[in-house]
């Protein structure tokens, strides 16, 4: 429970620090997205998906998340 806590805060931090040092950048992105059609914008969020994944397997075939007794 403690690594969905930890992560779930990166993830807001990383969120926060966009929409803090790059306001107008994010709400020219999201214009952007909003104009692509729809099964383009799921390809995105399944490529984002698998990234994702991806990243996650390494960090586990790194050690992380795994308690060091």
């Amino acid at each position: 429970m403690a690594n969905v806590i930890l992560a779930l805060g990166l993830v807001l931090i990383v969120e926060g620090l966009a929409w803090w040092l790059a306001p107008s950048l994010i709400e020219q992105l999201l214009e952007m997205l909003r104009a692509l059609p729809v099964p383009a914008r799921r390809q995105i969020g399944a490529l984002a998906l698998v990234a994702g994944l991806i990243l996650l397997w390494i960090a586990h075939q790194l050690g992380a998340g795994q308690a060091a007794f």
